[in-house]
């Protein structure tokens, strides 16, 4: 494991927190028996609507804990739509969910809830996490630019960080160990989000990339206003990407302080999800004008690899590792 960076040390404090202030022992939630697949089944549903990568790495778990991490999802997802979907009051809504989360599954119409309370109870996720999430993408109401990176990965571990000490705790782990593992990998999961999505998120007024680095780029925000791939836009993406590149990495080795039957489903989410960076430079860089995805063919043999590199005992880690010289 390398050294934590300045910008990781308020991060790992976090998590190592929240972690640390366990719930009361596992048990599901006293609810209809009937309700609770009810609330499960749209979960999936939830799901395989919004995000392909995610509904093909939890097809990988067992199936206690894939319905598990779907319900994460569909909370998540119902989190950021309360932000990105608005209602006439946003924050009234946001402040109405958490007080709502994790709840005790007697609001029948409320399936989301329903189900990610019965998730909490029987995996004993932290309930500081689930908050920490909603102060995460609390922030996309009242801040819209960030000045630096250590501000932005604040943010990446709320909205992202927390789902990744969620995931673990739903796919069991060895120990505290894994923490800074599942910190990084979730700064790497959004960053390659804010990434692709670049161009969506400035049309809606929100710019996440540090303006120091973009001004280190000879890059402003007029820039955005009539955007085009030029040769420093190139050179500020091809740092970001070999940040993200770098956490991934990094991330990659603590996978193995997963519960083996966990550990594929994850290391397929970060590997397609890394793809998508591939498919950025494949684009030239153009986040403006097309949205980068792996297509299903490259989906398929990028899966194929990973399991290879599972059964051949891991062997397929120091390829990941040695990708993104430096520190970005």
């Amino acid at each position: 494991m390398t050294l934590a960076r300045d910008w990781e040390q308020p991060l790992l404090t976090m998590a190592r927190e929240a972690v640390q202030d366990e719930p009361t022992p596992a048990q599901p939630l006293r609810a209809d028996g009937i309700l609770l697949r009810r609330a499960y089944a749209y979960a999936d549903e939830v799901t395989a609507a919004h995000s392909r990568s995610f509904n093909i790495a939890s097809r990988l778990l067992p199936p206690p804990k894939r319905t598990g991490v779907r319900a994460l999802y569909a909370f998540c997802r119902t989190t950021d739509d309360l932000v990105d979907r608005p209602t006439a009051d946003p924050a009234l809504a946001l402040a109405r969910w958490r007080a709502r989360v994790p709840g005790d599954g007697t609001t029948p119409e409320d399936l989301v809830a329903i189900a990610w309370a019965d998730t909490t109870q029987r995996f004993s996720i932290p309930p500081v996490l689930a908050q920490q999430l909603i102060d995460g993408v609390s922030q996309d109401l009242e801040r819209r630019r960030y000045p630096d990176f250590e501000t932005l990965a604040r943010y990446c571990y709320g909205v992202a960080s927390t789902v990744g000490l969620m995931s673990m705790h739903i796919i069991g782990y060895q120990s505290e160990q894994a923490i800074p593992y599942a910190v990084k990998l979730g700064v790497a999961l959004q960053l390659t989000n804010i990434l692709r999505d670049v161009g969506e998120d400035y049309r809606i007024g929100r710019l996440y990339l540090p303006e120091d680095e973009l001004e280190g780029f000879g890059l402003d925000e007029a820039f955005f206003a009539r955007p085009k791939v030029n040769h420093e836009w190139r050179g500020l993406m091809r740092y970001q990407i070999a940040r993200a590149r770098l956490l991934y990495a990094e991330a990659w080795p603590g996978i193995r302080l997963l519960s083996p039957d966990g550990r594929f489903a994850i290391r397929a989410a970060a590997g397609l999800y890394r793809g998508i960076l591939d498919e950025i430079e494949r684009n030239d860089f153009d986040v403006f004008t097309r949205r980068a995805y792996v297509p299903a063919a490259r989906r398929a043999r990028q899966l194929t690899g990973l399991w290879l590199s599972a059964r051949l005992g891991d062997r397929g880690e120091a390829s990941l590792t040695a990708v993104g010289r430096g520190r970005p």
